[in-house]
């Protein structure tokens, strides 16, 4: 059992894939901002990838062990340590009945990630441990971890002793920076932007905005011109050149808000009525979810092959092949 002293900025239970199968009733997926560092963190602790962890966000908890287990720590470095002393990252390490674990705050990324041996055990709702809390669903009774907090934890599937001293590969690990290069895909309302926007949006460095959360990243930078179909549409659509009948948004949606592009992310809308002329791959939001407001991104194009191969890279990545001892 995991009893959290303080529970830091935000201290969430999260799962992947998440809340799947609700988008139709606008109730997200939530799940990890950062799903490469989350899943990665649990294969570490010998834990299926996907397993209930925690998201500890820019400022980490205190947690009390009531049990002897492992714990592995990824994502952003906020300086993990058991008693005092630091612990090494992307490993799992053997705590005993009454260690503590303490965190720093976040220098690059924001989010660290949390895996206990055999994952954190709390009911799921609607096929889901992850939390929403725009909407009091899943997680810790609809919210994140508070002083005095209590979560009981699974049967690890494996000995301790295998899962002690598991170690994620250099080369799998996620790079954090201050700078941030982005993949997306054209569409689905690419032709509402002319061509000199379009080369604006992948040339221009832009910047994370505070206004940036769970639900959605806001970026700044210049204005759009929009073109010809979003300055000569029916009047159904709204007045503002960005605003089109009410469509289905996917996670990873470049929303244009006005002249606002914001990326919907994890806990985003599910429909709405502004045109998205771009969209982030599944495999590269985690970037996003570990950009820090006034970190630069910048936005590359790919193909739907390159997607697809970016895609396979990802689902080996988190894997036991990333795993050493």
């Amino acid at each position: 059992m995991l009893e959290f002293i303080k529970p830091g900025l935000e201290t969430s239970v999260q799962d992947f894939p998440g809340r799947i199968g609700f988008w139709s009733l606008g109730i997200p997926p939530s799940g990890p901002m950062d799903a490469l560092s989350f899943q990665l963190t649990n294969v570490a602790a010998g834990n299926a990838p996907g397993d209930p962890g925690l998201e500890v966000q820019f400022i980490g908890p205190e947690i009390r062990f009531q049990a002897d287990t492992v714990v592995a720590v990824g994502g952003a470095d906020m300086k993990p340590k058991v008693n005092g002393q630091l612990i090494p990252g992307w490993e799992g390490v053997p705590v005993s009945t009454g260690d503590v674990l303490t965190f720093g705050f976040a220098a690059q990324g924001c989010r660290s990630y949390v895996a206990v041996a055999g994952g954190v055990d709390i009911p799921r709702v609607m096929g889901s441990c992850s939390t929403f809390v725009k909407a009091n669903i899943g997680g810790i009774g609809g919210g994140a971890a508070k002083a005095g907090t209590v979560l009981k934890t699974s049967p690890s599937v494996r000995p301790l002793a295998e899962c002690s001293g598991r170690r994620i590969v250099d080369a799998a690990r996620p790079a954090f920076g201050a700078s941030w290069e982005v993949e997306v895909l054209l569409g689905p309302h690419d032709d509402w932007l002319t061509d000199a926007d379009i080369n604006q949006f992948t040339s221009f460095e832009w910047k994370v905005s505070s206004l940036s959360d769970r639900t959605g990243y806001r970026i700044e930078g210049p204005d759009f011109e929009f073109g010809h179909k979003a300055h000569n549409k029916l009047p159904e659509n709204g007045s503002d050149p960005s605003n089109i009948i009410d469509f289905g948004y996917s996670v990873g949606s470049v929303n244009f808000c006005g002249q606002t592009p914001i990326i919907l992310m994890v806990d985003g809308p599910s429909l709405g009525g502004f045109v998205n002329p771009f969209t982030v791959l599944s495999t590269s939001l985690w970037k996003l979810g570990q950009a820090k407001p006034g970190d630069h991104v910048r936005f590359k194009v790919v193909t739907e092959e390159e997607a697809r191969a970016l895609r396979a890279d990802f689902k080996a990545a988190v894997s036991e092949q990333s795993v050493t001892r």
